[in-house]
Order: C-alpha cells, then sequence, then structure tokens
C-alpha cells in the first residue's frame, strides 16, 4: 500500500511523509526529490529552462514509478501532481490520499520562509501566488484524497498521529 501525501506548497508534504514513514517502519518516496535527483537539476532551474510542461511530465513518470514499487510506502508528491488525470487515478488506486490543508497566508507564510530554497515559481508575491494556485487547485484536491487533514498551527507529530488513527487503527498494519 501507498499513503499519498497531496497539497500545496508549504503544506508539509515532505515533513510529514518523512515522520510518517518512520512511524509506520515504511519507506518514504518523495516525487519532487525524484524529479531532481533524475534531472540533476532544482525545480525552479527546470521550469524556468524547460517549461512547466515539461516539469509536469517528469513529475507523473517519478510519481508512476514510485507507485509500482513493491512495498508500503508514503509518497510526498508535489503540490501540481493532482494536475494530471492520470496520476489522480493512480495515487487513488494505490491506496488512501491525504490532503494536508491549510490557508493561503499559512502556506504564503511557509514558502516565503525558505524563499532561498522555495523560490516563486511566477515571479509573483508568494501570497498572490498561493492564492491563485488554491483556488484553481483546490477542486482537484478535493476530487482526489481520501481524507483532508489540515495541518495550520499543529505539530507534525499531531498531524502524524492523526494520520495513523484515521487510516490505520491499528497502528500501522493495514
Amino acid at each position: 500500500m501507498v499513503i499519498s501525501l497531496i497539497g500545496g506548497r508549504g503544506s508539509g508534504k515532505t515533513t510529514v511523509g518523512g515522520a510518517l514513514a518512520g512511524r509506520l517502519g515504511w519507506a518514504f518516496l518523495d516525487a519532487d526529490a525524484e524529479v531532481v535527483r533524475r534531472e540533476g537539476r532544482e525545480i525552479p532551474r527546470i521550469f524556468s529552462e524547460d517549461g512547466e510542461a515539461a516539469f509536469r511530465e517528469r513529475e507523473a513518470a517519478a510519481i508512476a514509478a514510485a507507485l509500482g514499487r513493491p512495498g508500503d510506502a508514503v509518497l510526498a508528491t508535489g503540490g501540481g501532481a493532482v494536475l494530471n488525470a492520470a496520476t489522480r487515478d493512480r495515487l487513488r488506486a494505490a491506496g488512501p490520499v491525504v490532503w494536508l490543508t491549510a490557508d493561503a497566508e499559512t502556506l504564503a507564510d511557509r514558502v516565503a520562509a525558505d524563499a532561498d530554497t522555495r523560490p516563486s515559481l511566477t515571479g509573483r508575491p508568494a501570497a498572490e501566488e498561493m492564492a491563485d494556485v488554491l483556488a484553481s487547485r483546490t477542486p482537484l484536491y478535493q476530487k482526489t484524497a481520501t481524507i483532508t487533514e489540515p495541518v495550520g498551527g499543529r505539530t507534525v507529530e499531531d498531524v502524524v498521529s492523526s494520520i495513523v488513527a484515521r487510516l490505520l487503527p491499528g497502528g500501522g498494519r493495514p
């Protein structure tokens, strides 16, 4: 089984995913990190040199490969992974999909706090970019998610405990 995490940039998919995988004793997979590893370039550079469409193709391929590997895992997707219909279907078929939610202001603050490694992908101020992105992607997150897990103002441990309790009441064994 694969538990996939979706949500906007800054929602904590990588942080929560790593902690959740550690709690369960499962493998942790990060789609963005896999794209960077395969390409040998950071995501903003891929966007600027090749464009978003090319990045999304690479992202979809990395997610398909992650979902096709054997064994239980937690997968942190990229924030835009839900833009691809085939990826949405693959995520749901592989196991539960957890949508990590927070309001646009919270996400923008988190991304802005890490601006050196997470620059704007559109060149616009973080708050504007995040509000527009969430407005367009929220229906896709809703359509894809098995459960919705709010993250704003909560510790990683609280979020992980809630996910485990909601998805794996036995503490990690499906």
